[in-house]
């Protein structure tokens, strides 16, 4: 295992999806409403994440020079997955007057998420407005953790050089969509469709892309349904599809 490839995917695919959960999730809302905090995670090596609360709302960052209120360090990659993990604390270096909100309220956001990433299959059923949920959140997750395996992993790193420039949408319906950009041999990932995309990965429903991105449906088996359709360069989404077959080793 590549720490620091877990570690990048925990931070910029994982925790910024608090960012996601506050907007979906009405209990996650209204936990941090009342609570102003600018909380930095600064692990060696990697891009640190901010995530600010503000107003009933989290948004993600990801950079060096954003202020913070407090700063969390970790001596290592290892650290920030075993914190993740549930096995280690993080050490704060500013901000001691937030560790209420970290242990509490964080720790309340971080169960939430793991309620749709990990979620109760007999829910999923009965619960149209979870499925969608669970999927919109499982999809920001798999997909924005494909940028960290091509920044960080060296098989990542090959792959994306040889991925022709330009942007992917990857689309489920009419409801939801987000966008890869590969651009000098790496890649970012982005809310919503792009309208000069080169390719399109599409979802006819939530029902089907939930089913693929838990591994209970076989990608060839939707494509000869009809329940998944490509078009564009079909280059950029092999190779994309080689990216995103990588992630949940890391996830795991």
């Amino acid at each position: 295992m590549n720490e620091a490839v877990k570690a990048a995917i925990n931070l910029h695919a994982l925790l910024r999806n608090m960012e996601d959960l506050c907007q979906l999730d009405e209990a996650s809302a209204n936990a941090i409403r009342g609570h102003e905090a600018a909380i930095r995670f600064s692990v060696p090596g990697i891009d640190r994440l901010v995530l600010t609360f503000h107003d009933g709302q989290c948004s993600a960052r990801r950079g060096e020079n954003i202020p913070c209120d407090m700063n969390l360090r970790f001596s290592s990659p290892e650290h920030l997955n075993l914190m993740v993990a549930g096995e280690k604390n993080p050490l704060p270096t500013k901000g001691f007057r937030h560790i209420g909100f970290l242990k509490k309220t964080f720790t309340f956001l971080a169960g939430q998420l793991e309620s749709y990433l990990k979620p109760d299959r007999e829910r999923i059923k009965k619960e149209q407005g979870f499925l969608e949920k669970s999927t919109i959140l499982t999809a920001y997750t798999a997909f924005f953790a494909v940028p960290e395996i091509s920044r960080y992993d060296e098989t990542g790193q090959r792959i994306a050089g040889k991925m022709e420039e330009g942007i992917v949408n990857v689309t489920v319906g009419d409801d939801f969509g987000l966008h890869l950009i590969a651009e000098k041999g790496s890649l970012r990932a982005a809310k919503g469709r792009n309208a000069n995309a080169r390719a399109a990965m599409m979802f006819d429903s939530f029902e089907t892309a939930f089913g693929l991105l838990n591994g209970d449906l076989d990608s060839y088996t939707c494509i000869g349904k009809g329940n998944i359709a490509m078009r564009g360069r079909i280059p950029m989404i092999d190779s994309l599809d080689k990216l995103l077959g990588m992630v949940p080793r890391f996830l795991s």
